[in-house]
């Protein structure tokens, strides 16, 4: 294993540690929701699309209201968009 991958026990040590220092809930964070959005856009648009469009959906849903339905509204929209997605 390289010193960049995670096994899945440390990703939810690594999302604690980050959620506590920018002050979140880590039990308002779901991990496979953001990972699912990342795939489908790295699928469907571009690679480094994925962690941008990560960084989208959040500060959309936080400008929302950032609750559970806000997060699931934004990502939702941007995987629609990711599915239909043709670079003109």
């Amino acid at each position: 294993m390289s010193d960049r991958t995670l096994p899945p026990e440390a990703l939810d040590e690594w999302t604690r540690a980050a959620c506590e220092r920018l002050g979140l809930d880590s039990a308002e964070i779901s991990i496979p929701l953001i990972l699912d959005l990342a795939r489908d856009v790295a699928h469907g648009v571009a690679r480094p699309a994925a962690p941008l469009t990560a960084f989208l959906a959040g500060l959309a849903a936080g400008r929302a209201g950032g609750s559970p339905a806000d997060i699931e509204r934004a990502v939702a929209e941007v995987v629609e968009l990711a599915s239909t997605w043709s670079a003109a």
